[in-house]
């Protein structure tokens, strides 16, 4: 709606220092990860769910019709920034694996806790005995943590029943969550994450099931827009990984894969030859892989916080920029290797950790996120006629963001044009 020649407002964010991708080409590679727009004092107006003007005051004032109905936001001495994206979590399981957490840190390993009938099978069980209800509870009580922290849209698998029903049963509450809170989710099929017990001497026979019976289930119930594959030593070989994401293709899901975590085995290249969407982990991906990687549109998702929670090598994520990837960061939020939800935490695990600069960081969680999960065209930067999805961090520069590491500066969302 125009006055004149004015743009009637619904939302103006104002004097904040506005902070979003300088490349308008996504996604975002290497070198130009460091090139970040920064607006001092910057303005940001919105009417309805969409961003219509960026800029100062200077330059928008006169364009801008404030009304006595317009929400103002003073941003000053703030850092404004799009919401953050999440691109990998195991947001919906039953149970908890906190033993499991301080056994780690003791000393044992990932792999001998999983071989004894901890890790996945564990909350595998758990998951199975909880309700529908339950788990729409746990799912919402752990998105209003991100929310809270500014992130905006959450990537969400599932992997945690192995079987046809709580398979169903996970991704269904991730579809009762998107309509009852503000979070963007994307639904993954994870089915093939670990081996199940009704399985354990017939692996061919689980993935003859998860081809013949479950995608197909899930496609007709239009239950998951993702299909993810755990390619791992122990778990799913690369043929067998194959296998699953030709049916998920030949059904019409994309691919995401879990790549190269403990074990060099050639998952990176397994995604650049199928295409998928991301590869996410890639602590041990090879020299092959990252060239292969850097010939495809796949978008790298590396993942800190399960490194640091495991104490294992962290993804060489210096090598993949100077080789022109374009990386994206997650939390890979899940029960036992990596029980974080704090997406600013990784921040700054990846600043320490994998000697990523500030810059490099804020295009990860943001506009490459986004790309990773197709979505980018109107999420992951802040331009005008993208969604109206904002952070608002209660520090002068963005730099301090990933400094002040373990605080949730966040002092105001915005979803979709609402301040929540």
């Amino acid at each position: 709606m125009k006055v004149g020649n004015r743009v009637v407002i619904d939302l103006l964010i104002k004097n904040g220092q506005v902070v979003t991708a300088a490349h308008k080409g996504y996604p975002v590679r290497g070198k130009q990860m460091k090139q970040l727009k920064v607006i001092d004092e910057g303005w940001v107006a919105c009417t309805g769910n969409t961003i219509v003007a960026v800029g100062t005051r200077e330059t928008l004032e006169g364009q801008l019709e404030i009304t006595e109905k317009t929400q103002v936001v003073d941003a000053t001495g703030q850092v404004v920034t799009p919401g953050l994206v999440d691109p990998h979590t195991h947001l919906i399981f039953g149970g908890s694996r906190e033993d499991e957490f301080y056994l780690r840190a003791q000393g044992a390993d990932y792999m001998d806790i999983m071989e004894a009938g901890g890790g996945i099978a564990s909350s595998v069980r758990s998951t199975r005995k909880a309700s529908l209800d339950e788990l729409v509870a746990l799912g919402r009580q752990r998105l209003d943590w991100m929310l809270k922290m500014g992130v905006t849209t959450v990537e969400c698998k599932s992997g945690y029943g192995l079987d046809l029903d709580t398979e169903l049963k996970q991704l269904e509450a991730v579809r009762i969550l998107q309509r009852e809170q503000p979070v963007e989710l994307v639904s993954t099929f994870l089915g093939a994450h670990a081996w199940p017990d009704e399985f354990k001497d017939d692996q061919e026979g689980y993935v003859d099931f998860l081809i013949n019976t479950v995608l197909p289930r899930i496609k007709d119930e239009d239950l998951a827009e993702y299909v993810d594959v755990f390619t791992e030593k122990g778990v799913f070989s690369v043929d067998q990984s194959r296998r699953i994401f030709q049916k998920a293709k030949e059904l019409g899901f994309k691919l995401r894969i879990h790549a190269d975590e403990m074990n060099t085995l050639g998952g990176a290249e397994l995604a650049a030859e199928l295409g998928t969407s991301s590869a996410d982990h890639l602590l041990m991906i090879s020299n092959d892989g990252i060239e292969a990687l850097s010939k495809s549109d796949v978008i790298p998702v590396l993942l800190p916080g399960t490194a640091f929670t495991l104490r294992k090598p962290y993804a060489p994520a210096r090598k993949m920029l100077d080789a022109g990837l374009p990386l994206a960061l997650a939390t890979d939020f899940n029960p036992g290797s990596c029980p974080t939800a704090s997406l600013g935490l990784v921040m700054s695990i990846a600043c320490l950790y994998m000697a990523m600069t500030p810059e490099e960081v804020f295009h990860a969680v943001t506009i490459n996120a986004a790309y990773s999960l197709g979505r980018s065209d109107r999420l992951g930067s802040i331009e005008v006629g993208k969604q109206a999805d904002l952070a608002i961090f209660d520090v002068d520069n963005f730099k301090k963001i990933p400094y002040f590491f373990g605080v949730n500066l966040v002092t105001t969302v915005v979803k979709a044009g609402q301040v929540i």
